[in-house]
C-alpha cells in the first residue's frame, strides 16, 4: 500500500499519536505546545483528513467524542518523508549525505550503523 503524503501539522499530530498509543481530538491538541498550540478544529479538521488519508482510524467512540490511534507506523512515514526528499535530488543521495556531513549531524556513531547495514545487505544479496 502506497504511504501517505503528510503535512507538517499531519506529521506534529501523527507524532502524537505514535507516542500516546490512543487519543481523542482534545488530547491531540493538548499535546502541542501552549504557546503554539493550533485550534481544536484546526485539528480536527486535520485528523478527519488523516482518516480519509487512512493514516489514522477511530478505534472507539465515548459520549461525544472519538479515539483515535494511527494506522501507519512511524518507520514507514519517515521512509516516506526521506524517499520524497531524495526525489527532489533526482535520487541522488550524495548531496544529502554532503549536507549532513557538513553540518555535524552525521556523527561517527551513525557512519559505523550504515556500515553494518550495509554488510547485511551485501550478505543478504550475496546468498541469494
Amino acid at each position: 500500500m502506497t504511504q501517505p503524503k503528510l503535512s507538517k501539522l499531519e506529521l506534529q499530530i501523527m507524532d502524537a499519536l505514535w507516542t500516546q498509543g490512543k487519543a481523542s481530538i482534545r488530547e491531540i491538541q493538548e499535546t502541542f505546545p501552549q504557546n503554539n498550540r493550533p485550534a481544536y478544529t484546526t485539528v480536527q479538521t486535520t485528523v478527519y483528513r488523516l482518516e480519509g488519508k487512512k493514516a489514522v482510524r477511530r478505534v472507539k467512540k465515548i459520549g461525544n467524542f472519538h479515539i483515535f490511534e494511527a494506522a501507519v507506523s512511524r518507520n514507514s512515514a519517515q521512509r516516506r518523508l526521506i524517499d520524497d526528499l531524495l526525489a527532489l535530488f533526482g535520487g541522488r543521495t550524495q548531496p544529502v549525505m554532503a549536507h549532513l556531513i557538513e553540518s555535524g549531524r552525521l556523527t561517527l556513531e551513525d557512519v559505523k550503523e550504515a556500515e553494518k547495514i550495509l554488510r547485511k545487505l551485501a550478505r543478504r544479496e550475496g546468498s541469494k
